[in-house]
């Protein structure tokens, strides 16, 4: 295909606005880009793959959060990870301690006390509460603080 992967710098936290507002100006104007990433583990970048740097450069020209193209080409190599499903509970194990980060208990520090990878769920008991009570949240509405700590 010849396409070659370019990082162009964005507004931290616009990234798929971003992504979004570029897909649009390509679809617009026909402009010969072949695809765009944005990877949610990345902050402040998007990739996008195209025949060469200006036709890049004319993609972001106008877009609000988009700050520039970095020089150089990414090798594909160090992108390909962020192309594979991994449930976003991978890596977590009971007794872990979490926050949520996402729905009614925002905020809220918890201990992972079952992982379900499958349905990419977890169950917790909240850390501040008196009576513990289990609560099912998705994967991706919580952050890892520390993990159990491990008997010698």
């Amino acid at each position: 295909m010849g396409g070659k992967i370019f990082a162009v710098r964005v507004t931290q936290g616009q990234e798929e606005n971003t992504a979004r507002l570029i897909y649009s100006k390509v679809r617009t104007y026909n402009l010969p880009i072949y695809a765009i990433l944005s990877p949610s583990k990345v902050k402040g970048y998007i990739f996008v793959e195209a025949p060469n740097k200006s036709a890049v450069d004319e993609a972001i020209r106008g877009i609000r959060h988009a700050r520039g193209v970095l020089p150089g080409e990414i090798p594909f190599s160090e992108i390909e990870h962020f192309l594979e499903e991994k449930p976003a509970v991978s890596g977590l194990e009971p007794g872990d301690i979490v926050e949520l980060i996402s729905g009614p208990f925002k905020g809220e520090k918890a201990k992972v006390v079952r992982v379900d990878e499958a349905k990419d769920e977890i169950v917790v008991e909240l850390i501040g509460a008196i009576v513990p009570i289990p609560v099912t949240v998705r994967g991706e509405y919580v952050r890892l603080i520390s993990k159990r700590q491990k008997e010698e």
